[in-house]
């Protein structure tokens, strides 16, 4: 552990260093931006366009919408933070009309005095150019002039849209006409949109030799239950559902005619998110600052709720407690909807009501994670509302605990990704057999039924390829039991859950707990649970 702390501090205190230069730490600049965008440009096929929208104005009700929040891949590589814009960005570069070399443009919201007079500042073309970095910045009601010609590009690349953007009516340039333009320039249709799952089945449909396909057969049928639209193919679902070899090369070569006769598309909606996996899976320096300010924010909030906790507190309070705590430090937002479970209300993974009154003497599960200027920290404790494990809730924190243990252990560069799942799941699978709650290891995910690891940055479930770990990777590692009132098991455990998540930077010497500051140990918690807490005095006249 001191080993770990050292390496901690020496690579924080590097970052410090390398970005002295008369601006804030905590804020990225305009050339971490560009940077993103070279990075991105490197990794693009040839005579390629890339096209990405800012996220929409979501409503909440009637005439108010929620807190803007930018679309994670736009902001990453352009800084920019208002709605209604559109970033293109070439593989080589272009000439405009003027005679002008270019090699991405940025469209941003026009500025105008009176929307800003209700609705906040904003950039413009001359702002995105001063302080984002931009040498073409224009209007977004200048996107439909664009003059680009798509149809000379051998890949167009963008995410496929999910229509969850409204029309205003009164803003010709809003994210609605800025996407219906581009569908109009590039003769946009679902059909001239390949499935990439399908794309998948197909290809190794083709590439099989009739030796293998029954194997292969076998794994396309696990696919159709995660996927289940594929069932509406009939070469897909007869190619599974036969045993006959000569039957599967003849769908094989209906397969290899379809391939042949479909028109090629130079629309592409799957390269552009893997590129953006490559590179946001990898966090830089800068990036690092922002991320570990907001996971020690959440490991404070974690901290103050175990010394402030008590019996007669309702979820909604300690929610509250951590949300004052995210504020106090400076932390915009929260990552995510705050999870405070007590007793049966940890069960539900997603749980974000809480709204029960009081949590009593129950075991809490707060799964909760500050956003510090775009960057969400994901940190889960769970603990006794009245300051001490009973029997059976030790029982259960301790081996959870063990199993996380192992997982972090496994957070070593070159590892699978999934390592960590596959030691937490090997400890929680043996302590569970060794307390009468499972008979083998078929069983466990009833009571341990998510993931171990994912990605962590400007996403809660961060951007990434889920290949073997590198080195400043920063994942979570989560191993949980969770055993519902009216499990096939003694009444004594029924509701129990019990989560444990840190936040994990894996480096060449080692994985490094970046959220350590709160405690994991049942006895250590159960220790700051009895200190004083800033809160202990804080009370409110009664409105009764």
């Amino acid at each position: 552990m001191k080993l770990q702390l050292t390496t901690l501090c020496l690579f924080l205190f590097s970052m410090i260093i390398s970005a002295q230069d008369g601006i804030p730490i905590d804020y990225l600049k305009s050339d971490f931006h560009k940077s993103r965008r070279e990075a991105f440009r490197e990794k693009m096929p040839e005579n390629s366009v890339a096209v990405l929208f800012s996220n929409p104005v979501r409503n909440r009700a009637n005439d108010v919408d929620y807190i803007y929040h930018q679309d994670p891949n736009f902001y990453y590589l352009t800084g920019y933070n208002e709605p209604n814009g559109v970033l293109m960005i070439f593989s080589d570069e272009q000439v405009n009309d003027a005679g002008i070399n270019y090699n991405e443009i940025l469209y941003v919201q026009e500025k105008d005095p009176r929307k800003e007079q209700w609705n906040g500042f904003r950039l413009g073309t001359e702002g995105a150019k001063d302080k984002l970095g931009f040498a073409l910045a224009y209007n977004g009601s200048d996107f439909s002039n664009s003059g680009i010609d798509y149809v000379s590009f051998d890949k167009v690349m963008f995410i496929n849209f999910e229509d969850d953007y409204r029309d205003s009516k009164r803003d010709q340039a809003d994210l609605y006409s800025l996407v219906e333009t581009f569908k109009t320039q590039i003769n946009y249709s679902e059909d001239a949109i390949p499935d990439p799952i399908k794309e998948r089945v197909y290809e190794m449909i083709k590439v099989t030799d009739v030796e293998n396909s029954a194997n292969v057969a076998q794994n396309i049928g696990r696919a159709l239950e995660y996927y289940p639209d594929l069932k509406n193919d009939k070469i897909i679902t007869e190619y599974v559902n036969t045993t006959d070899n000569n039957t599967r090369i003849e769908l094989k070569q209906q397969v290899i005619k379809i391939e042949s006769e479909t028109p090629k598309s130079n629309l592409d909606t799957e390269t552009l998110s893997r590129i953006m996996g490559g590179l946001r899976q990898i966090k830089t320096e800068e990036e690092m600052v922002l991320l570990t300010k907001a996971v020690r924010i959440s490991a404070m909030g974690q901290r103050e709720i175990m010394k402030a906790m008590h019996p007669g507190m309702s979820e909604t309070e300690i929610q509250g407690v951590h949300e004052y705590v995210y504020k106090k430090y400076g932390s915009e937002y929260e990552g995510y909807p705050s999870i405070v479970g007590a007793g049966n209300n940890g069960c539900v993974l997603h749980y974000i009501e809480n709204n029960k009154m009081k949590v009593e003497n129950d075991l809490v599960l707060m799964d909760l994670g500050a956003e510090y200027h775009g960057y969400t920290a994901d940190v889960t404790r769970t603990i006794p509302a009245n300051g001490t494990f009973n029997k059976e809730q030790k029982i259960i924190y301790d081996l959870v605990y063990k199993s996380q243990e192992a997982g972090i252990a496994a957070a070593t560069v070159g590892n699978a990704f999934n390592a960590t799942d596959a030691a937490c799941r090997k400890v929680i699978d043996e302590g569970l057999i060794a307390l009468g709650l499972i008979k083998s290891s078929k069983e466990s995910r009833k009571y341990f039924p998510h993931g171990t690891s994912h990605y962590l940055g400007l996403d809660v479930h961060d951007a990434g390829l889920y290949g073997a770990f590198e080195p400043n990777m920063v994942i979570t590692v989560e191993p949980g039991i969770y055993i519902p009132e009216g499990s096939d098991c003694d009444e004594k455990w029924w509701g129990i859950a019990v989560r444990i998540e840190d936040d994990i930077l894996i480096t060449e010497n080692g994985p490094i707990n970046l959220s350590a500051e709160a405690p994991r140990k049942s006895d250590e918690i159960e220790k700051l649970m009895k200190e004083k807490s800033a809160l202990d005095d804080f009370t409110l006249p009664s409105l009764d």
